[in-house]
């Protein structure tokens, strides 16, 4: 427990007050955890209406549990309501109509308060968590003492807890996230790229886009906003902070055997020019870049049988090669995940898609991959939206699941060929998460015959 938090404790400055939490995700949780060890009275919130005390853990018959449809009575009396990542803030609007925004915020800004360590905060569209864990990886070879968190792993709120302090925090940050933040101020910022994600959250590109800039919005000048070099039509002449602001692009300034693509060599400069900030040399980048391997469902090469690769990049969950829609004058040519993946490869790719369609330009997707791609294997959802175009450019084959998908492409591919599982969708359609539907792939791809 760090020092700011046992001051909250001994100045009792929430004992007593009244703390609403949305959601009861890993976040969420870790929330109502410190808000009732700062001795807040504490409600936890969730419309599942499937949740029960069991999933609170050691919070069970400590808080209470209201579940169900949100209505006024859940947040009337909030001193403070913290939201966990993901809960559609603006879909909860009359509910929470009279309260005060200021009262109102992310479990990322919450816990930024007791924070007293630098922050460096990735956000982007596509490779927030490679970039993430690069960056950590190299500050830890370097031998600085570093906690990583936010959006990945560990919440940052269960870090104050119960984890030892860090020289460095080092955070993944969503949308999601940042949309409820206020005060939330990192020492470095790094923004990656911008495409079409979350739409089915966010009501435009403009939303999407102001949300992720509030990651620069309380920087000073003694910070850095660190952004890529696609983003400029996006961001010239745009007031969005008042830190020092460099731009980065793609380079061969370091070996990476274990990062294909141009896609991450820029996410390796972006690293480097990260890092750097805080003392690490080029040489102590350059080892630990070198010895870096790739995140399971990113890229992530599987087996090989007969001459076939397979390779899961369940990660891939958008879909758009330009930022058009943010508006006529604003276009930036990005790399999203699913093309980013194709271009990786110097070999005939046989791309798997479907699921649950988040947005994209399907369109212009398929002109860019059209000297890669030799088939798509659609499966399970959003047939109705990928094939129409795609079947224009490629032979386009649907089942309907992903194993038959695997299995079809095993049966016609060629040695030398790729079997690139990049699905540009959600996976609810048939998965819990991202996580199980890579993990099928590479139970099917790992079953074929040798």
């Amino acid at each position: 427990m760090n020092r700011i938090v046992r001051n909250f404790i001994n100045d009792a400055i929430l004992t007593g007050k009244k703390a609403v939490v949305v959601g009861t995700g890993k976040s969420g949780l870790a929330a109502a955890r410190l808000l009732d060890v700062l001795g807040a009275d504490v409600r936890v919130a969730d419309r599942d209406e499937a949740v029960t005390e069991e999933k609170l853990g050691a919070l069970a018959g400590k808080v209470e549990l209201v579940t169900g449809p949100h209505d006024k009575g859940h947040f009337a009396d909030a001193d403070i309501i913290v939201f966990s990542p993901g809960v559609p803030v603006k879909k909860l609007a009359p509910v929470l109509e009279g309260i005060p925004p200021q009262n109102m915020v992310s479990e990322l800004e919450f816990a930024s308060w007791f924070i007293e360590a630098p922050v460096l905060a990735v956000t982007g569209s596509n490779g927030k968590t490679t970039t993430t864990t690069l960056i950590s990886a190299i500050l830890e070879h370097a031998g600085r003492r570093v906690f990583t968190g936010g959006n990945i792993g560990v919440p940052l709120c269960e870090y104050l807890l119960d984890m030892d302090p860090a020289e460095i925090i080092v955070l993944e940050v969503s949308s999601f996230q940042l949309q409820n933040c206020r005060l939330f101020k990192p020492h470095v910022g790094l923004f990656l790229n911008f495409s079409a994600n979350h739409l089915d959250y966010h009501e435009d590109m403009d939303e999407y886009l102001d949300a992720k800039l509030m990651l620069f919005a309380r920087m000073t000048g003694e910070d850095t906003a660190l952004l890529h070099e696609s983003l400029h039509p996006l961001l010239d002449g745009r007031s969005f902070t008042n830190a020092h602001v460099e731009w980065f692009g793609s380079t061969d300034r370091f070996e990476a055997p274990h990062l294909p693509g141009e896609h991450n060599r820029s996410n390796v400069e972006a690293a480097w020019q990260a890092v750097k900030r805080f003392g690490v040399t080029e040489e102590q980048a350059a080892e630990a870049i070198r010895d870096f391997t790739s995140l399971p469902h990113r890229i992530e090469p599987v087996t090989e049988k007969r001459g076939v690769l397979y390779v899961n990049d369940s990660k891939a969950t958008t879909l758009d090669a330009a930022c058009s829609h943010v508006n006529d004058s604003t276009k930036a040519t990005t790399l999203d995940a699913a093309l980013a993946a194709v271009r990786s490869f110097d070999r005939p790719v046989r791309i798997l898609m479907g699921g649950v369609w988040k947005g994209g330009d399907v369109a212009q997707f398929a002109r860019d991959v059209r000297d890669r791609v030799v088939h798509v294997g659609l499966y399970g959802g959003s047939r109705e939206v990928l094939e129409p175009e795609l079947k224009r450019h490629f032979p386009v084959t649907w089942d309907e699941t992903l194993e038959l998908a695997v299995k079809r492409q095993a049966a016609m591919a060629a040695p030398g060929d790729v079997v690139l599982l990049s699905p540009a969708t959600s996976s609810f359609d048939q998965y819990t998460g991202m996580a199980q539907r890579g993990a099928d792939f590479k139970r099917v791809a790992g079953e074929l015959d040798d």
